[in-house]
């Protein structure tokens, strides 16, 4: 079945002017839509708004996720790097240390 639904532009926190959109959902759908909006006495427009905002927030952290992702994974590399530079530096005071040790007894 195909219902019109008046959906704002979401550009933020105000609403701006709105526009009417055509979508097409199962029977299923709509009736579980429709149960949700009864106990929740909003209106299709409002739920469908509603859940609109929330795929896009959703989808956003999930962008962020995965940047942040791609971030540790490319630092990872470069600490590893540092960390094994770091290691032989302890290695060689280490060594150079125990040398002093021995040699001054």
């Amino acid at each position: 079945m195909t219902y019109k639904y008046e959906v704002p532009r979401y550009g933020g926190a105000q609403m701006a002017e709105t526009k009417r959109i055509m979508i097409s959902l199962p029977d299923s759908l709509l009736e579980e839509i429709d149960c949700i909006i009864s106990i929740e006495k909003k209106n299709r427009s409002e739920f469908i708004r509603e859940a609109m905002r929330l795929y896009i927030r959703e989808r956003k952290k999930m962008e962020i996720r995965e940047k942040l992702k791609s971030g540790y994974m490319e630092m990872s590399h470069i600490n590893l790097n540092l960390a094994e530079v770091g290691f032989e530096e302890d290695v060689r005071e280490l060594f150079n240390y125990e040398a002093k040790l021995t040699g001054s007894e």
